[in-house]
């Protein structure tokens, strides 16, 4: 059978790219995967080389950078479905004519019904109308909006008895230590807080403030430097300083690179 739907698939992480090519020949026997990239490098030489094909499947954060880097420049003419595990690029996605955008793990049934509004904005320019486009937009911003005013301002702690609020804004970063977690204000002052680093990403705002690793969440202004380590990692020195050694793996490491970019 002749081949209805050319589609490229961007993803850095061979099993989900193994099942996320499963999941796409299901939906159709017309389609076609004519490129599986992994890197943003490699997906800008294949677009240069070759025609726009009719969708792209995409990763946000690869392992060179992230994917706005390859749509910005190229693929103006092709439909995007963003299949990403992080739900703050979703305003900038859609931007780019992206026609949905899916969280991670992929469902079956709401790929399916991504692959449906592709079919159904065959007959215009790749992504919804121009109209649902401009509501889509509306309605994330709104969303995000409340997702901000969502994220903590300040945390209670106890100093001597009594209860102490500290700004966010005071605040370099927080670590565990003997299964506790602790707050140390960017002028070093160090205090327990009943949270776990899993809740703290939750409520901290990711423009500023990372998960370093498993032990450490730090704030933009505590990374005094990152140096390269021959295993791909990265050291990070912090401020204030911190006893133990901080890296960043090298799976995290292009995302914190972006991070810290901005």
């Amino acid at each position: 059978m002749q081949s209805r739907y050319r589609i490229v698939l961007i993803e850095d992480e061979p099993p989900a790219l193994e099942r996320l090519a499963k999941l796409v020949q299901k939906l159709d026997p017309g389609i076609a995967i004519v490129a599986s990239l992994d890197s943003v490098e490699l997906a800008m030489e294949w677009f240069s080389e070759n025609p726009a094909p009719d969708l792209i499947l995409s990763d946000i954060r690869l392992g060179d950078g992230n994917s706005f880097q390859i749509f910005e420049k190229y693929a103006a003419n092709s439909a995007v479905i963003f299949t990403t595990s992080w739900d703050e690029y979703a305003i900038r996605a859609f931007k780019l004519h992206s026609i949905d955008y899916l969280l991670k793990p992929l469902k079956p049934e709401e790929l399916e019904k991504a692959w449906q509004k592709f079919l159904r904005s065959r007959s215009e320019f790749s992504g919804f109308g121009k109209e649902m486009q401009h509501r889509l937009l509306a309605m994330l911003e709104e969303i995000q909006s409340r997702k901000e005013a969502a994220y903590k301002e300040r945390f209670l702690v106890q100093q001597a008895g009594q209860l102490l609020p500290v700004p966010v804004s005071e605040i370099a970063y927080f670590f565990t230590r003997n299964d506790w977690v602790c707050l140390c204000t960017r002028d070093g002052r160090q205090f327990l807080v009943e949270y776990r680093l899993d809740e703290l990403e939750n409520l901290l705002d990711p423009k500023h403030f990372f998960r370093l690793n498993r032990q450490l969440i730090a704030s933009l202004p505590a990374i005094e430097k990152a140096r390269n380590q021959a295993n791909g990692r990265l050291q990070i020195e912090l401020l204030p300083a911190l006893a133990e050694e901080v890296f960043v793996s090298r799976e995290k490491a292009a995302a914190f690179r972006n991070w810290w970019e901005g």
